[in-house]
């Protein structure tokens, strides 16, 4: 599909996506450094019509007028291929609006543009606290040396960060190269966040895996390396029905006891607590 997730629906003003009650994306840039291939957003690729003064304005005032956001998520395209000054005023905007607490941005440009993260930027962005970033690394060769320094600079600046990555076939749908990843990003000081099944975009099939294969390398990263490189594996349902965890089977229920399977696939009993 061309829109898998319903984003044109639940778009209430050009650029925002409300679907969830307390959150709310904003399609604040149509450009990236790089276009990649399995983009579930590839048919905004050079609209400009939800970027311009009018509809950024548009777009504060839909979030200034509706009290139950919270939270911010700015994305894209990629929201740093915006010059510091148009990014600063976008986040100077939110800033003035009393209920939003957080304020997250998306970008894979620190692995496609890592020379992006300037000093420059980490200090306009440290001035809007809390600041998230969430990255997009999906390979351990997309960790350079030169992506390290820039997650060293927004880490240093204070900002946590995040990593989504999304499952590919013949790229990264194998439990070691998936557990590799994790813990390079660990090393950079970049936290698993969510391991995606690819959405049901157009001219993407080739890409996909099955559910069983994402559920076999969770259990190739669970106890088999630290709980912070295991990330959240999740569909996000089309229709714009949001994003469900899938976890592989652990647990089955026997009268009034559970049967726990551990990492190493031994079943062990353990007795539930007595219903009152």
């Amino acid at each position: 599909m061309e829109d898998p997730l319903d984003e044109e629906l639940l778009s209430p003003v050009p650029g925002l996506i409300h679907r969830y009650p307390d959150r709310v994306v904003w399609l604040v840039s149509s450009v990236c450094a790089v276009y990649c291939r399995f983009c579930m957003r590839k048919r905004r690729v050079g609209c400009t019509e939800a970027t311009g003064t009018g509809t950024r304005q548009a777009a504060l005032a839909y979030i200034a007028n509706h009290p139950e956001i919270r939270d911010v998520i700015l994305s894209g395209g990629d929201p740093l291929l915006l010059e510091d000054d148009a990014l600063e005023e976008i986040l100077s905007g939110l800033r003035r609006i009393p209920h939003v607490e957080i304020i997250r941005i998306g970008t894979r440009t620190t692995v496609t543009l890592p020379e992006r993260i300037t000093t420059g930027l980490c200090r306009m962005l440290k001035k809007f606290h809390p600041i998230y970033v969430n990255t997009h690394f999906n390979h351990p060769k997309e960790i350079t040396a030169a992506s390290a320094r820039a997650c060293a600079r927004l880490a240093d600046a204070g900002i946590p960060l995040g990593n989504q990555t999304v499952l590919l076939k013949g790229i990264n749908d194998d439990p070691q190269v998936m557990k590799r990843l994790m813990q390079l990003l660990l090393k950079i000081r970049v936290k698993p966040y969510y391991l995606h099944q690819m959405d049901l975009v157009r001219g993407t099939a080739h890409f996909r895996t099955s559910i069983d294969r994402g559920l076999q390398i969770m259990e190739g990263l669970r106890g088999h390396t630290s709980g912070l490189a295991s990330p959240y594996y999740a569909i996000d349902l089309e229709g714009g029905k949001g994003k469900v965890p899938l976890l592989p089977e652990y647990v089955r229920r026997d009268d009034d006891s559970l049967l726990i399977r551990s990492y190493r696939g031994e079943v062990v009993r353990y007795r539930d607590v007595e219903k009152s």
